[in-house]
């Protein structure tokens, strides 16, 4: 009954915002300002050009209209709901949180506005440009309408660059062949600035710390006729002449143990260490200076250039020690032998550190859980840089009603990984160059799973392997060693009776090595946070299990030739795997994102299988999203104890997946989403307990397909997604009858719950 009433209290207060006069407490001398109106009007312009400059103009007026969601100004009509009410009562803080006072047309500047939008279009080259403003009045109501007339768009006929003898001059010549300024192109003050930057850069590189953008000076002629200009790009004759100076790095001085409450005495030198070409000053010999040869992309000598300057900045922040990294350059030397001091101010973050997570999840399937995490980190380990990190939890899966149950899940383990920042080989040293340390780890755990009245299993883990990047969109991981070992500790009777109605089901509560090398490449170009129009993403992974050992022991399990270890068979596969993404941004906020995921398994050897762990699935709120997971495949087959409520687990050693999803933004940090999800997964061998499942030349008319639209809050730091999804081709059923579209019924309740799967998730689901 209170929830009724609550909902009725919602829907009325809803309503009462909708019929809310935005234009209520509008003064009599004055009106509601609604929008501001932009018309481009050129002869010369193609109907694309036309739209990229509109967009322009029209985010340029000031001040903006009220927001509105809908068409509804929500802001607005709370603020007049509560426009009486005492500024520090409840409903005037509720007024003043969540209202927004009237936007009116006695703020609005129609000569600055018109002058902002002149100004633009004559740094966009239309140096005849004209701009007429009007103010149109409906009632209470009024907006601003500017027309712009573009006139020709003038054009770059030649550019010059500096001609005499300087160093600084040489240098700029020689990087005019990546100018972005080009003989026919449109006049653009901002792409001007962009060369100015350009050439700052490329100064930068080359010694010239003290060179800045605006030493630069671009002369416009536009008097040469025929819409055309003349650019002469000059240094100014005011530059200071240390900009126009070569410079060389002389000492470095790395202050390992900085602190900003003691700066004066950490700035002493007294107890400054050499160590292969810099000066480490740390008194309480907190960092042996070995850790920070791999950091420093500077010797003495060197010239200077910015990619270093800023590849040491980054590695010092990579090492992952240090709360707060300063630096400074210093000149010494003579007007001949111009050099810089290097200066770093490291201040150390906490040695040791413990944290407690507490995560709770709910899933599709009636599932609730919770999971408690113990971390502890301690930093320099060994006083190099190295990091030992310890990591325990406990948790729990919980299914309140379904076929599950009583079967509750519980998982615990431990893991203990040893960081070092650099390649760690026998009778090898590796340096890398680039902005991040490499990093090698070394990794022991520990999980236990209890499926209740079903079984107990434990796995053992042991990894050794190296994580580099390349740059921020590159980046690798590699490990020679991957061992596990995975043990049933318990398997009930009942569990038992089902694998042998199905024995596929003892796969997974087999005893098995997994003796593995893996590697991975990532490249991902929207890793350094920047939107472009169209951006890729790229994932390869290549798995091996058990080759050295299936050769030494010439395992063969189809010639009945099964091999061991201690009593145990050990995995032999290759697997590999390939994840491509395409995004294509549609407007400012809008995307359109697309997903091709490929894996295949090859189990041969002491194999017919790939182990279950390895094997891929489908289905769930990253993958299929109208299924649930772990429900597709294998090829045609369907358990015949999957209901609404039962759990599954299927697995295949094949997989194809493709996603295609619409990202529109809503208002704020709201957008929407419209989903196609294609894939299904298969087994590489025959299994007569799941007829169908195996890979044939028909796998793209065994695909499963659904749709579904969607919500997300992207606030940032993270994002929380709601995705419904309903299926729309079902691979189990008869061939020619896949498509179900015709069988939605969205008032059927039976129907609902066997199709409508509700995901809800952090993060997108690609």
């Amino acid at each position: 009954m209170m929830r009724k009433k609550s909902k009725l209290v919602v829907i009325a207060f809803s309503c009462f915002l909708l019929a809310c006069s935005s234009t209520k407490h509008i003064p009599d001398n004055d009106k509601l300002y609604t929008e501001a109106k932009v018309t481009v009007k050129s002869d010369d312009l193609s109907s694309r050009q036309k739209k990229v400059i509109l967009e322009d103009l029209e985010s340029m007026p000031r001040p903006k209209p009220n927001g509105r969601v809908l068409g509804i100004p929500f802001k607005l009509n709370i603020y007049n709901l509560f426009y009486n009410a005492k500024p520090n009562s409840f409903f005037g803080k509720l007024r003043d949180k969540w209202g927004e006072p009237p936007v009116l047309l006695s703020q609005v500047d129609l000569p600055r506005n018109n002058k902002v939008l002149q100004s633009y279009l004559e740094n966009k080259g239309f140096f005849k440009a004209n701009v007429v403003d009007n103010t149109i009045v409906k009632g209470k109501k009024a907006s601003a309408q500017y027309t712009a007339t573009t006139g020709p768009q003038y054009t770059i006929a030649s550019v010059a660059f500096p001609m005499d003898s300087s160093d600084l001059s040489r240098v700029i010549r020689e990087c005019t062949d990546n100018t972005l300024l080009h003989h026919d192109d449109p006049f653009d003050l901002g792409v001007i600035r962009g060369e100015r930057d350009r050439i700052d850069a490329y100064l930068k590189e080359r010694g010239f710390y003290y060179f800045a953008p605006d030493f630069i000076l671009v002369k416009v002629d536009s008097t040469i006729g025929n819409n055309k200009v003349n650019l002469f790009i000059t240094v100014k004759p005011d530059a200071p002449d240390r900009a126009q100076q070569i410079y060389k790095i002389n000492d470095l001085f790395i202050y390992s143990n900085y602190s900003l409450n003691t700066a004066n005495l950490d700035t002493s030198q007294t107890y400054r260490q050499f160590y292969k070409g810099y000066w480490v000053i740390d008194k309480d010999k907190r960092f042996r200076p070995t850790m920070f040869e791999q950091a420093l992309q500077f010797i003495p000598g060197d010239v200077y250039n910015r990619t270093n300057h800023n590849q040491t900045l980054n590695r010092l922040i990579n090492l992952n020690e240090f709360k707060f990294v300063k630096n400074r350059f210093e000149p010494v030397g003579g007007i001949d032998t111009p050099r810089l001091d290097a200066y770093y101010y490291l201040t150390p973050l906490p040695a040791k550190s413990l944290r407690v997570a507490i995560d709770f999840t709910s899933r599709s399937n009636n599932q609730t859980g919770s999971q408690i995490t113990f971390s502890f980190l301690h930093r320099n380990a060994f006083h190099a840089g190295e990091q030992v990190s310890f990591n325990a939890y406990v948790g729990s899966e919980i299914q309140a009603s379904g076929t599950f149950q009583g079967f509750n899940t519980y998982r615990s383990g431990a893991q203990l990984d040893f960081t070092f920042p650099k390649f760690v080989l026998p009778y090898k040293s590796i340096h890398t160059r680039g902005g991040y340390i490499p990093k090698t780890n070394i990794q022991l755990g520990f999980d236990l799973l209890n499926k209740q009245k079903l079984y107990t299993l434990n796995s053992y883990r042991l990894q050794y392997g190296f994580l580099w990047k390349e740059n921020i969109q590159k980046s690798y991981e590699f490990y020679p060693i991957a061992i596990s070992l995975v043990q049933p500790l318990n398997v009930t009777q009942q569990y038992r009776d089902s694998a042998a109605r199905f024995p596929y089901l003892q796969h997974i509560v087999e005893s098995q090595y997994i003796l593995g090398s893996a590697f991975q490449y990532t490249y991902n170009q929207q890793a350094n946070g920047l939107q472009p129009g169209n951006s890729f993403y790229f994932m390869g992974l290549a798995d091996f299990s058990g080759n050295i050992a299936g050769l030494i022991t010439g395992a063969n399990v189809k010639k009945g030739n099964s091999r061991q270890l201690n009593g145990v068979p050990f995995a032999q596969y290759v697997k590999f795997e390939l994840d491509g993404r395409y995004y294509h941004r549609l407007g400012i906020k809008s995307m359109w994102a697309n997903r091709a995921d490929i894996g295949i398994g090859l189990p041969y050897g002491n194999s017919v299988e790939m182990p279950f762990v390895k094997q891929f699935f489908e289905g769930g709120n990253s993958s299929n999203r109208g299924f649930r997971s772990r429900s597709v495949g294998p090829g045609t087959y369907r358990d015949p104890r999957l209901t609404p409520s039962f759990l599954p687990d299927e697995t295949g050693d094949i997989k194809l997946e493709l996603n295609t999803e619409i990202r529109p933004h809503i208002s704020g940090p709201l957008y929407g989403a419209v989903f196609i999800d294609a894939g299904n997964i298969w087994l590489k061998n025959a299994d007569t307990a799941r007829r169908g499942g195996a890979f044939s030349g028909q796998f793209l008319s065994e695909l499963a397909v659904s749709t579904g639209v969607g919500l997300r809050l992207d606030i940032q730091l993270f994002v929380i997604r709601l995705d419904v999804g309903i299926p729309i081709r079902k691979p189990w059923l008869t061939p020619g009858n896949r498509w179900v579209l015709n069988q939605i019924k969205l008032n059927d309740k039976t129907w609902r719950g066997e199709n409508i799967i509700y995901n809800i998730a952090i993060g997108y689901p690609f």
